[in-house]
């Protein structure tokens, strides 16, 4: 069972990584005003979901605990992040206000994983 926990904290990662890296790649337009989010976001928010329900499933069945508190907030704030990069993922230009949202709260769900414990 830990073998297959440390294969889905993996790809939990991989989409966290794609979520992150798309929203950095788009630094420079953000100042320029064309800042977009890219199809990458997306499917890294997607398959932070995935993993996160599939991981809390997994750590339940093997009699960890598991911090729901910790793991509700985490799924709110993905939640709202999942909300703007689907709504707004055709958008030529994004308000920079939503896509730095998105940058925060991305970075605010990697800081509650690693510093809440």
């Amino acid at each position: 069972m830990d073998v297959l926990i440390h294969l889905f904290v993996g790809v939990h990662i991989i989409g966290i990584a794609a979520l992150l890296g798309g929203f950095l790649t788009q630094m420079k337009a953000i100042g320029q005003g064309t800042a977009r989010f890219v199809p990458g976001m997306l499917h890294g928010a997607l398959a932070m979901l995935g993993t996160g329900v599939i991981l809390v499933g997994l750590n339940q069945a093997d009699d960890h605990h598991v911090n729901t508190v910790k793991i509700g907030l985490k799924l709110a704030l993905l939640i709202v992040i999942l909300g703007l990069v689907y709504v707004k993922r055709d958008e030529e230009k994004v308000d920079k206000g939503a896509f730095g949202l998105v940058g925060l709260l991305t970075a605010a769900n990697i800081f509650i994983a690693v510093l809440w414990t």
